[in-house]
């Protein structure tokens, strides 16, 4: 007798679950520091930019609109984790772009985000969190586009 595999739905219902407990445990190790999940994309999509990107790229990295980067950067140039600057290139134009503080926000919150995560593998066997990385590894396949 074969049995159905799990439908896309719950895999996503799981995923999410999975993500939403992560976030939870780095939240509670960050305490006061916390970030929003938006807020460390823009930061990550900026590091990976090279550190640093006009609104309407960022934008564009990370999938929203011109305004939600708007919001985004300016929630991050208030604690000093961006700063804008004039495009050298362009007079008319404006760099969003990672400070120090920025770097060592992404840094920090890395290694607390890591280290919830690390905390929720303890409920498996280390075969079973081998056997977890290498299925996931294989769903995402070599093909990252974002």
């Amino acid at each position: 007798m074969a049995t159905e595999g799990p439908t896309g739905a719950e895999f996503l219902t799981v995923l999410h679950a999975a993500m939403r407990a992560v976030r939870c445990e780095a939240d509670v190790q960050m305490g006061a520091e916390a970030v929003a999940p938006g807020q460390m994309r823009m930061l990550r999509a900026l590091s990976r930019a090279g550190g640093s990107a006009r609104p309407g790229e960022l934008a564009e990295l990370l999938g929203v609109s011109p305004r939600s980067v708007t919001s985004k950067v300016d929630a991050a140039e208030r604690v000093g984790d961006v700063v804008r600057r004039p495009d050298p290139s362009d007079r008319r134009a404006t760099l969003v772009e990672l400070t120090e503080r920025g770097r060592a926000t992404l840094e920090r919150l890395g290694r607390l985000r890591a280290s919830g995560a690390g905390g929720l593998l303890e409920h498996l066997s280390i075969d079973e969190q081998r056997q977890l990385v290498d299925l996931l590894q294989k769903v995402v396949g070599d093909d990252r586009r974002c």
